[in-house]
């Protein structure tokens, strides 16, 4: 039977991907129980609402355009009362006496009050740094972004957040925690490829493990393990001596000697002990390798009960008075009681798919921004929002005939969090300190327990490691996906897929070598598919099915060049540059209500805003895939989504940083992809076969519009892996462009909704293009693009495919008539291709203060470029343009050489008529 590109039937799918799912689970992945069963998420009891100003309903397809207005005014990122907040911590160059390499790239930070701060890192379970001062540098990409939307984060580990004031305790990099009569002061986990790298995961968990933080009325209160021997810590300052930060501890009983690393004190800075008991802790002091300052600790002898202590931190004056006193148990009042209603605004467009618009409760009183990158689905249909800026809101109402929502927040804290998952009804959340599980003991509507579930996988300080996807998996296990662009170090879990155990205690790399991968997961087999975005090393989008801890080829700039570890596993299918510059995350659509797109797959593109139907073959022996756009009704930028279970319909939530990749106008959204019920006339079927392409669609197409061939094209061409950013698009012999297929005959099926295009020829490419311009039975326009990469061409069998008996001609037909001569360049062609290539979202064409990735074009041409490398800049003329069009990397802007990003060759994907459009639209920005 030939290879086919299908959405099958509901029920029918998960035996299509059987074989995918046995070897996927066959992994090794320990099934433990879940410990603690937590509560419910519950309907928090009625309050009066706030409702956003309501707005008209669009006029289309798209949700409502809405310029990139000006930054709202909102309050300060880190919130006054908030308990903690997160980060990475820079410590290194806090003092000449501290320690030089404290750098925690996951960080907990607790405030003390009056401007006193203490960072817990979670891996070590170690205080990194106490200080007194406004906090944490804003250069982390949440905070630097949220009052100045362009603001972007360089790659690498330069320019890390650090404490800003006066630091007055540092620990070095080893574990805070320690059992034994003799403590360590090294790092003794197990090394990253770059050995310098400290961003290594947790200690082992029989030594020590990080289990929660607990809200209360006082502050947050931090719960861990220390070889298996419970800690609570909170800290506060002391009545009357704004020098003073208390470090307090409640200790189970434990058998064996504990020890407190406290950290090297600053010069003026000083620490005192408080204790009560028989056994009780003293103050110790041990030298530092090397012959440093010494490190204050505190041992803890054994003890058969349980005991409680305080360590002092202070600056001047004599010892503070410590008043010992039991964790604080008080649940925190509510902080965020009022709900937020907006409307939803219905698009009227009589499209099969549109999007309506969701307003996001951006008028709230806390003057909070939300910039939201996810939504999940409880049971009953309530949503779940996580946004970058660490914040949870649940949203509620979203199927209801009034079209009208409730938002109310649930969390905050977390670490530029991207995504989240729902298991059992409970919320949780992957951000750079690992997997949370919010759970919300009170049944107040907002969580009060953050429980680590997992950060059984390393991170690093790269501000490209992002915690791109979290999913969950069919036997309760969840898949994460972790950014792979390093520009310092080589951490051990960049750029990777990774399985997290059903406990999370333990982690599997299911695959690796990725730049910047984003996964589903299929609900009921397991099977991970990622998408990855073009850049380095990665010549074009592919989609790929992840398994059996496979290479996909992306290296790190600091890796040699093309010196790969491995063989590089081929993709599923590519999709050209030019159609998904920036691939994000894709849906499963298990029990939606969305027609011919039930039980499929959809791909999310970031660049151009616009959603694509999947097409698998998973049948063959070398799995393909196929893609076509289903709608770019979008004017905010979709990053991932998910399916409403109350409605049936697919939800889509996205931000962006502005200037960061997307011609996107608006800075964030959330819409509903609805299916009206009208005709689909997108393919369910395009299947490369050795005598031609076979086109199915779910409508019956006019029988002699469908029947004539000048009413198709087709073409190919490759790609070339390189550690250049991108590639261009070559030929079959080597040079670039495409190759153009010239079809012979075309057939339509005896049921008129399938075609074979004939095409003599046909073999093995990377990238076929197939487009089509018919028209449907009832007249109506039907018309599109393909994209699939054919690995295995097997025979065309009229007959079993409803064709009956034909006898197929190859006979070659001479390319359509002699072409047009191509019409005169134009300032309006250069336009055009502008904005279809997506080029507005890294080059600026109008005066603005925001700042791109690419360097602004106003008054580019005849003006002299610094360029990077040569003494003296280069005059923008005609041939200038020309060659940065086609080979970006010869001549590149100062300012814009940033590792990572990069511009890719537009050689044989512009013509050349368009590339002189393109210029004279230039020199048209004055």
């Amino acid at each position: 039977m030939p290879p086919t590109f299908r959405v099958l039937p509901r029920g029918f799918l998960a035996a299509s991907v059987a074989a995918f799912a046995l070897v996927y689970l066959s992994g090794a992945v320990v099934w433990a129980g879940l410990g603690e069963p937590a509560l419910p998420l519950r309907h928090e009891p009625a309050l009066p609402a706030r409702t956003a100003p309501a707005q008209p309903p669009a006029p289309s397809s798209r949700t409502p355009a809405r310029p990139a207005a000006p930054t709202p005014d909102w309050g300060p990122w880190v919130e006054d009362g908030a308990p903690f907040f997160s980060s990475v911590l820079d410590a290194r160059a806090a003092g000449a006496t501290l320690p030089s390499t404290n750098l925690s790239p996951r960080a907990l930070i607790l405030p003390a009050g009056d401007g006193r701060w203490v960072a817990f890192d979670p891996d070590l379970l170690r205080v990194a740094a106490v200080w007194w001062g406004k906090g944490v540098t804003p250069t982390a990409l949440a905070p630097g972004s949220y009052h100045q939307p362009d603001r972007k984060t360089p790659g690498g580990q330069k320019g890390l957040p650090q404490p800003d004031g006066r630091v007055a305790i540092a620990n070095g990099i080893y574990a805070g925690w320690q059992v034994g009569e003799h403590p360590v002061l090294e790092d003794l986990r197990t090394l990253a490829p770059s050995p310098e790298e400290v961003g290594r995961g947790p200690i082992p968990a029989d030594q020590g493990r990080f289990t929660a933080v607990r809200l209360t009325r006082e502050g947050a209160v931090l719960e861990y393990e220390v070889a298996g021997t419970p800690v609570q810590e909170w800290v506060s300052g002391s009545p009357g001596r704004p020098d003073v930060v208390v470090r307090h501890f409640e200790m189970g009983a434990a058998a064996r000697t504990s020890w407190l690393l406290l950290g090297v004190t600053a010069t003026g800075a000083d620490v005192n002990l408080a204790a009560a008991g028989r056994e009780r802790p003293v103050l110790e002091r041990l030298p530092s390798p090397g012959g440093g300052a010494p490190v204050q600790s505190v041992r803890i002898p054994p003890s058969s009960g349980p005991r409680r202590f305080a360590v002092a931190i202070f600056t001047g004056g004599a010892a503070p008075a410590i008043a010992l006193g039991s964790a604080p148990s008080a649940l925190p009042q509510s902080r965020w009681r009022q709900p937020i209603t907006t409307s939803i605004h219905r698009s009227a467009s009589t499209d099969a798919y549109v999007v309506d618009d969701v307003p996001l409760p951006v008028e709230n009183p806390w003057k909070r921004a939300v910039r939201v990158s996810d939504i999940q689905f409880l049971a009953d249909g309530t949503g779940a929002c996580v946004t970058l800026d660490g914040d949870v809101w649940i949203v509620r109402g979203l199927a209801s005939p009034d079209g009208v929502v409730a938002w109310r927040r649930f969390a905050s804290g977390l670490h530029e969090p991207l995504t989240l998952a729902i298991r059992d009804e409970q919320i949780h959340v992957f951000d750079r300190n690992g997997v949370w599980r919010l759970r919300d003991t009170d049944g107040d509507g907002e969580a009060d327990r953050h429980e680590l579930f997992s950060n059984a996988f390393a991170q690093t300080a790269d501000m490209r490691e992002f915690p791109s996807t979290i999913r969950l998996g069919p036997r309760g296990e969840f898949v994460i996906a972790k950014g792979g662009q390093e520009a310092t170090t080589i951490g051990k879990h960049n750029g990777s897929v990774l399985r997290l155990s059903a406990d999370g205690r333990s982690s599997t790399v299911l695959g690796h070598g990725l730049r910047q991968p984003e996964v589903s997961v299929h609900p009921q087999t397991g099977l991970v598919i990622a998408s990855d975005q073009q850049g380095h090393y990665i010549p074009s989008t592919p989609l790929h099915i992840v398994r059996d801890r496979q290479f996909y080829g992306f290296l790190s700039d600091i890796l040699p060049k093309e010196v790969y570890p491995e063989p590089i596993a081929a993709p599923v299918t590519w999709i050209p540059h030019d159609v998904n510059a920036s691939a994000m995350s894709q849906v499963w659509m298990l029990e939606s209500r969305m027609g011919p797109l039930d039980n499929g797959l959809v791909h999310i593109g970031y660049n151009r805003p616009e959603l694509f139907r999947v097409l698998l073959d998973l049948e063959r022996p070398v799995p393909q895939a196929a893609v076509v756009s289903l709608t770019s009704a979008f004017d905010y930028p979709p990053l991932n989504g998910a399916v409403n279970p109350a409605d049936g319909q697919l939800y889509i939530a996205g931000f962006q940083i502005i200037g960061w990749g997307t011609t996107a106008t608006r800075l964030a959204g959330l819409g509903r992809v609805r299916y009206t019920g009208a005709p689909v006339t997108v393919p369910r079927q395009v299947t490369p076969m050795r005598e031609g392409v076979l086109l199915r669609f779910d409508i019956a197409l006019d029988s002699v519009a469908a029947a004539d061939v000048a009413r198709y094209e087709a073409a190919t061409w490759g790609y070339k892996r390189t550690f250049q950013y991108g590639s261009p698009n070559y030929k079959a012999d080597g040079t670039t462009g495409t190759d153009p297929l010239v079809p012979s005959r075309a057939y339509v099926s005896a049921d008129g909704r399938g075609v074979f295009l004939a095409i003599p020829d046909m073999r093995p490419v990377m990238q076929l293009k197939v487009g089509w311009k018919v028209r449907a039975r009832d007249g109506k326009a039907v018309a599109g693009e393909a994209y699939t990469t054919p690995y295995a061409l097997e025979p065309f069998n009229p007959r079993a495919e409803g064709f009956g008996d034909l006898v197929i001609d190859l006979t070659r037909r001479d390319a359509p008539r002699a072409p047009v001569a191509a019409a005169p360049a134009s300032v309006d062609e250069g336009r055009q291709v502008f904005v279809k290539y997506g080029c507005l979202a890294c080059h600026a064409t109008e005066r603005s203060s925001a700042t791109k990735l690419g360097p602004p074009l106003v008054g580019v041409f005849g003006a002299p470029r610094p360029i990077v490398g040569r003494a003296t800049p280069v005059v923008a003329d005609e041939t200038y343009l020309r060659q940065s069009i086609r080979e970006p990397t010869a001549a590149v802007v100062s300012g814009f050489d940033r590792g990572g990003v990069g511009m890719p060759s537009f050689a044989g994907v512009l013509s050349d008529e368009q590339i002189e459009s393109v210029i004279l639209f230039l020199k048209s920005l004055k």
